[in-house]
């Protein structure tokens, strides 16, 4: 039994610890319902019951959870990818940008092949030489 207490303790203090942190370092526009020094003084002093009404009432929830509506009920506004992998314009424009250094090696290499060919035109045949 004392061990649950311990842990539950240590949970508790977890909590609290979290709580505070988030509370402190949230913008001053998402926290809601009472000042951001109030809210330090309920988790620091009612350190489970302060923790749980900062998750549940004092900040703002993020945009992307689940049940979070916008002004008259409409749905939040999808974010952008945080990801560059994740962003379908990002990786559309390395194609594109891909596609031109695949295009441009290609033209390079016809020259080259091109003046090679050219080269080995205005060379005299070996075969016609005589032999020594």
């Amino acid at each position: 039994m004392p061990r649950l207490f311990v842990l539950l303790f240590l949970v508790q203090v977890v909590l609290a610890a979290v709580a505070l942190i988030s509370c402190l370092s949230a913008d001053e526009e998402k926290v809601k319902a009472l000042p951001r020094m109030v809210w330090v003084l309920v988790i620091l002093v009612f350190p489970l019951v302060g923790s749980i009404a900062w998750f549940l009432v004092g900040r703002e929830r993020p945009a992307g959870a689940v049940g979070v509506t916008g002004a008259g009920g409409t749905a939040a506004p999808a974010r952008r990818p945080l990801a560059p992998d994740d962003d379908p314009e990002f990786l559309a424009s390395l194609n594109e940008r891909s596609r031109r250094e695949d295009q441009e090696r290609l033209r390079l290499w016809e020259e080259d092949l091109r003046r090679r060919e050219e080269e080995l035109r205005g060379r005299p045949d070996d075969r016609d030489r005589p032999e020594v």
